[in-house]
């Protein structure tokens, strides 16, 4: 899968579900959809994956320990994900 790219991948999926969903196509066609979007939805898996481990380090502090923080910034609810311990 050279040179795609995660917006591709993930287009192409979706128009591989959709023409699974549809139908009316051969059962040999059908499982050379599913087996390429087995291959997509692997290949999108691992770019968030890869993603994932970026906004780990960018959340790392200056001891090298992960800090949760939300996404959503101006939300302080109180409400923890779990993750992290609570130790501020």
């Amino acid at each position: 899968m050279t040179n795609l790219t995660f917006e591709k991948a993930l287009a192409d999926l979706e128009e591989i579900v959709a023409k699974l969903e549809k139908g009316g196509i051969s059962l040999n066609e059908s499982l050379a959809l599913f087996e390429k979007g087995v291959k997509m939805s692997r290949f999108l898996r691992g770019e968030l994956d890869k993603a994932e481990r970026k906004v780990e380090i960018l959340l790392k502090d200056e001891k090298g320990k992960l800090k949760a923080e939300d996404f959503e910034a101006g939300t302080d609810d109180g409400e923890e994900t779990g993750e992290g311990g609570g130790n501020a």
